[in-house]
């Protein structure tokens, strides 16, 4: 029987030496499954995203991105994934008849549906108008039922389309051999030079976890998957920087961890400069749409009540936390050009920040950003004159006591400065 092989047709230059590291994946601690890897090259700006059961062949040679798997009997293929536009959705029935495909959001819900009939052979369709997120792309015929994950970096609010562009014969009269994919381990190739600093997050149901290595050999990344769940019962995935494991995303709750609710005002706007010890929490400007990307605004008084914000097993960082963080940064490597104590760049998000003018600030050659994997995004702050500022090009995050840390878009390092404690800023939460 012919083998049928998908290929994505992406070609490199070929290197004098290949470097050819093979990367597997395991889970520790709270979870041993890792359910899909986002693999990002810090240093190149490339992506994509793989099951947490396949290896990943980092190499500068690269003939065929994808794996070279026999796909007549094996579930789809997603490429590109992540996608930012159009992807397209591969694969081989191994039974004729009628058959579903549907993509669905996180919570189930059906987005895009089609179904026809579908004889033995390749079957190509194109998906296009996702919105930012997650999504599980399935197909369901005679005896057979396929699935996959999709990673969206697409802002469109247009409509989502699915369908079918093309579609070839089997090579032969008889029936492919069905699919069976349980336990299918493919080899995905990224390119990859030496030097390269990779970001790896694991994700394994409601936990995910950050790794950034530059891999110079064959290895397994063990994701330790560490329950990090706030009052509201949000989960927030987690990186270990040093010695430390720290929270990667800002806090979001709008309760204390033993679920009494963080008090807000109405209006977002309100000026609070008379009240002596406010505890409260804002979406900035009142935008509850914002707080999935930048978390929420906290007074001091707030996140320093014996109710605690931070989940439990995690603290609210003190100032000589916050020095242990950048003095690791600083001491290995992680400065603007490999050294110094200019590690903002190596902080920051790779987007979402206003573009700036300084070549070792956040804001400047954002794809360079975030080798540390802590993704600090400019949540702004707020006056306790009812006054919301900074969104895009600042971040302001609390510590125990009156110091803030903050990072502005023309910033290399990340400095220290005392505020008003009824003023507004982020929370990260730090492993106890």
């Amino acid at each position: 029987m012919k083998k049928i092989f998908f290929s994505l047709a992406v070609f490199y230059a070929v290197g004098a030496n290949a470097q050819n590291y093979l990367i597997t994946f395991a889970g520790t601690g709270a979870s041993t499954n890792v359910g899909f890897v986002k693999v990002e090259n810090l240093t190149s700006g490339s992506s994509l995203s793989i099951s947490g059961t396949d290896i990943l062949h980092l190499t500068d040679i690269v003939t065929e991105s994808y794996s070279t798997i026999d796909k007549q009997s094996t579930e789809i293929m997603i490429y590109p994934n992540p996608v930012t536009r159009n992807t397209l959705i591969q694969f081989y029935p191994p039974e004729a008849g009628r058959a579903v495909v549907s993509v669905t959001d996180i919570n189930g819900k059906v987005l895009v549906q089609t179904e026809s009939f579908l004889n033995i052979g390749l079957h190509e369709f194109k998906l296009s108008g996702l919105k930012s997120g997650f999504f599980l792309i399935s197909i369901t015929g005679n005896g057979f039922h396929y699935s996959g994950k999709l990673l969206s970096n697409n802002d469109s609010n247009g409509t989502i389309t699915l369908e079918e562009i093309s579609r070839s014969q089997a090579t032969e009269n008889k029936p492919a051999k069905k699919a069976d994919f349980k336990g299918i381990q493919a080899n995905i190739d990224m390119y990859y030079t030496n030097g390269d600093r990779i970001k790896f997050t694991g994700i394994s149901g409601d936990y995910s976890t950050v790794i950034t290595d530059i891999p110079s050999v064959d290895k397994t990344i063990t994701f330790d998957f560490i329950a990090c769940k706030d009052g509201d019962n949000i989960n927030y995935p987690v990186v270990k920087i040093g010695e430390q494991v720290w929270m990667a995303e800002n806090l979001k709750t709008t309760k204390y961890r033993n679920s009494d609710l963080i008090g807000t005002t109405s209006p977002a706007t309100l000026d609070i400069t008379g009240e002596s010890e406010p505890k409260y929490q804002w979406a900035y400007n009142g935008n509850e749409s914002l707080v999935n990307i930048y978390g929420r605004l906290y007074t001091w008084y707030a996140i320093t009540d014996s109710r605690n914000v931070c989940p439990e097993g995690w603290h609210l960082p003190t100032n000589d936390e916050w020095t242990t963080l950048t003095d690791f940064l600083t001491n290995n490597g992680y400065g603007y050009e490999g050294s110094g104590s200019d590690i903002a760049k190596s902080m920051a998000a790779t987007s979402g920040w206003t573009t700036s003018s300084n070549a070792g600030g956040a804001g400047n050659d954002q794809l360079s950003n975030n080798s540390s994997g802590f993704t600090a995004l400019p949540g702004g702050d707020y006056a306790p004159y009812g006054l919301f500022n900074g969104l895009g090009w600042e971040s302001r995050w609390w510590t125990d006591s009156d110091w803030i840390r903050y990072l502005y878009s023309t910033d290399s390092n990340l400095p220290s400065v005392t505020v008003v404690l009824n003023s507004g800023a982020s929370v990260r939460c730090v492993k106890d």
